[in-house]
């Protein structure tokens, strides 16, 4: 599929380059009609990143050396045949799933044990650690020798239910058997093999999905108790700000929400994903419920109600543990912009006083340059004046007819203007300079 759309005249439309791939997801999982009586084998693996990619190689490595229908280098379902046993095979984001479908032998359901069929698994490398593990039985009803489900499962947990028009029943103790498997038996009451088909995978991704979403529980529970005591030790660092007035107290006490607010995050940050992917599939389920229509069919709870008591609460502590950190994170923002704002404050407070000093600093420096400069202009006039009445004194001894005080005395306010003039352009200068 290319996306191309050809019109009149043999001219093509230039699709968008995700056309064909959208077109194409509508038909990723198509239902594969299935013949009653069969037996179902599924597992799914936890598959993310380099896992996922080394299963898709192991697989195609399969194929070829089978001589089978080769794998597509993007496909992300592929379905082959071999030894009478039928392989569906699916990847998704962060799993992959391995159906094996085959005939089922005669006699009573779920024999012989999954064990004992679970050996085509072999046929590639594990992909990743096991997550499901499902044994279904697709078997006809029939009237002469009806099947009594109550007598394959265990009651304390059994769930019986018939879809929407009563052509199936379904049940299941959710429980895993002696070899692991959690076992389904599903009965046809005309089902049809299409129908039939669409049943036993909405079936099928019930049980996936349901095991998907309660990832997110233990990772709930693991943060728990760090969120715990976040919140007591940020009640405690509350109290401590309203007495605490020094800077010093004030930072020390920003630094402790800081570390407080980063190891929170730390912990969101890990756990973001999985908490969103456990909604999703918890979703997912329900849906497929939805879709089946299913309706009670005997004393036991339908599949619905039962997960709804067990798998709703789960998910349930996943929310309002996103939600707690959600909110928690939100007060220690609060509290921490406070505590800046304080700090900030009390930062200003002695800037100001800082620039306050300073500037005492400077006009006492100021008064005390121009107390040098008077001295300084004090000192050259003298020094000037002394060497005019040494100049004086020279004249008056060759002859010049001078008094030599009178000249000295007349001299002295003359140098002490012009030192002090010189005083002031050298000052201008300096100050226009910088």
């Amino acid at each position: 599929m290319t996306g191309e759309v050809t019109i009149k005249g043999g001219a093509r439309l230039s699709p968008h380059p995700l056309r064909a791939a959208i077109l194409a997801e509508v038909h990723a999982r198509p239902f594969t009609a299935i013949t009653t009586p069969r037996r179902l084998i599924h597992f799914a693996f936890a598959t993310a990143g380099e896992a996922g990619r080394n299963d898709r190689a192991a697989l195609a490595a399969f194929c070829a050396r089978r001589k089978l229908e080769p794998l597509d280098a993007v496909a992300r379902h592929h379905r082959v045949a071999f030894d009478d046993v039928t392989l569906r095979w699916e990847q998704h984001s962060e799993f992959t799933t391995y159906t094996f479908e085959m005939a089922p032998s005669a006699g009573q359901p779920f024999y012989p044990d999954a064990a004992s069929l679970a050996g085509a698994m072999a046929i590639v490398p594990q992909p990743g650690p096991l997550l499901v593990a499902l044994d279904l039985n697709l078997v006809r009803d029939d009237a002469d020798k009806p099947i009594a489900v109550d007598t394959l499962f265990d009651h304390a947990s059994l769930a019986v239910a018939e879809n929407s028009d009563g052509t199936a029943l379904f049940a299941t103790d959710f429980q895993p058997g002696a070899a692991g498997f959690v076992r389904i038996i599903v009965l046809d009451r005309g089902l049809g093999a299409e129908r039939a088909g669409a049943i036993v995978q909405r079936i099928v991704e019930v049980e996936t999905y349901r095991t998907l979403a309660l990832l997110g529980l233990p990772e709930a529970q693991r943060l728990s108790s760090s969120i715990g005591r976040i919140e007591t030790r940020l009640a405690e660092l509350t109290q401590e700000i309203c007495t605490a007035h020094q800077l010093p107290d004030n930072q020390r006490l920003l630094g402790e929400l800081t570390a407080l607010a980063a190891e929170l995050e730390a912990g969101a940050g890990a756990s973001h994903y999985r908490f969103g992917a456990s909604r999703a599939y918890h979703e997912i389920v329900e849906l497929r419920l939805q879709t089946i229509g299913e309706r009670k069919a005997s004393i036991y709870p339908t599949w619905s109600s039962f997960l709804a008591r067990r798998l709703t609460p789960a998910m349930r502590t996943c929310i309002t543990t996103e939600e707690r950190q959600a909110t928690l994170s939100q007060r220690l923002a609060r509290a921490a912009n406070l505590l800046r704002t304080r700090v900030d404050v009390e930062l200003e407070r002695q800037n100001r006083d800082l620039l306050k000093s300073m500037n005492e600093r400077t006009r006492l420096q100021l008064r005390l340059q121009t107390t040098v400069e008077g001295l300084s202009v004090a000192a050259v006039s003298y020094y000037v004046v002394g060497l005019f009445h040494y100049i004086a004194e020279g004249a008056h001894a060759r002859g010049v007819p001078v008094d030599v005080t009178l000249a000295t005395a007349l001299f002295v306010p003359v140098a002490v203007l012009c030192i002090w003039l010189m005083v002031r352009v050298i000052r201008r200068k300096h100050i226009g300079g910088e």
